[in-house]
């Protein structure tokens, strides 16, 4: 029996509470972001390379869109480099977001791209190459080795905790594509991944609950079912957990109305927390109406094309390109803040109000 003197571990909201935190937010649209000087989550937090300037004039361009949200990316090796310094710049970066009337969703760990993080100046990008220095957190040193797992627990309380009570952040995302094959660094992967991302991924939300935040946890479903028989047990994991729910969809309307049809059955706020990927019919202006009609919030992959070069497509991996491709992938501006398509733009604006 419990000791009466314990008190209960915190609980998942309530579906009531997560409709009542939704009701009281705008239509929720932003993008992912990081400046177009930074390469990846290390170089755009670290003080060397944390850019206030580039980060306040392109988040500006975001407000004038009618953008009130961006999903941004942290790394777990921020804090053990310089827990302070780094919760610094977060303040100031939440700071400037708010002076451009935008609240972030912050991303705890990621399991996308390089399995090899190291602190310190980030390699140039390689040319015309999609991602080509983003990186994972944790590393696969860490998420390989389950009794390591407890050395992300001060990170994720810490940040969790520091900002726990400020209205500046709008949710915590713990773990981006947590399973994810990666199959540009396959070789390079910890074996069973999945069954280690959910060992992870189930103290993560252990330890974000008990930091107390007044922000809702996600985790987004980004492939497979998300509902029924047959169902992935990290899948099963993020649903049961999140307090609203978020997933990731790169296919054009009619797919994406499918996969919000399917959670549903959740009776939760829905959140698109990644699309965009032009060739493959994932659009703004294929999407954001609907988006905004069935009030799921939206957030498209990239603002500014830059050091990430996410204008260029995934297959630039094994595909040589020697130029900027005619239909750019993700992001909406270029780096001098011209938009990549003028006509896109009025359509946001539009949709958002502001023009």
């Amino acid at each position: 029996m419990a000791s009466a003197n314990v008190a209960p571990a915190p609980a998942r909201w309530s579906e009531a509470t997560a409709r009542d935190w939704y009701d009281n937010q705008p239509w929720l649209v932003g993008c992912n972001f990081i400046p177009s000087t930074g390469i990846n989550q290390l170089e755009m937090w670290q003080a060397d390379t944390f850019d206030i300037e580039t980060i306040a004039r392109e988040l500006g361009w975001a407000s004038a869109l009618g953008f009130n949200t961006a999903r941004v990316f942290l790394h777990d090796l921020l804090w053990r480099q310089d827990a302070s310094g780094f919760i610094g710049r977060l303040d100031r970066f939440l700071a400037t977001a708010g002076a451009c009337g935008i609240r972030p969703m912050f991303v705890l760990f990621d399991g996308v791209w390089d399995p090899h993080p190291k602190l310190g100046p980030q390699r140039a990008p390689r040319p015309h190459v999609h991602n080509s220095g983003w990186v994972q957190s944790p590393g696969a040193e860490i998420l390989g080795d389950t009794s390591r797992h407890s050395e992300l627990e001060e990170y994720v309380k810490g940040v969790v905790g520091q900002f726990a009570a400020d209205g500046r952040v709008l949710a915590w995302d713990l773990f981006n594509e947590p399973d994810n094959p990666n199959g540009a660094y396959s070789q390079h992967e910890v074996e069973k991944k999945d069954e280690l991302a959910h060992a992870l991924l189930q103290k993560a939300f252990e330890w974000a609950r008990a930091a107390g935040p007044t922000q809702p946890l996600t985790v987004g479903v980004w492939r497979g079912r998300a509902s029924g028989s047959g169902i992935s047990a990290i899948n099963d994991l993020m649903l049961a957990e999140s307090d609203v729910v978020s997933f990731h969809s790169y296919d054009g309307p009619d797919r994406v109305a499918k996969r919000i049809d399917e959670l549903e059955c959740y009776h939760r706020p829905l959140l698109l927390t990644e699309y965009l990927s032009r060739p493959t019919g994932s659009t703004l202006g294929a999407l954001l109406p609907m988006l905004k009609e069935r009030k799921v919030g939206a957030f498209n992959w990239g603002l500014v094309a830059g050091k990430t070069q996410t204008q260029y497509p995934w297959d630039s991996w094994v595909k040589r390109y020697d130029g900027e491709p005619e239909v750019w992938f993700h992001d909406i501006f270029c780096a001098d803040g011209r938009a990549y398509d003028e006509s896109e733009v009025a359509a946001i604006r539009r949709l958002t109000g502001v023009d």
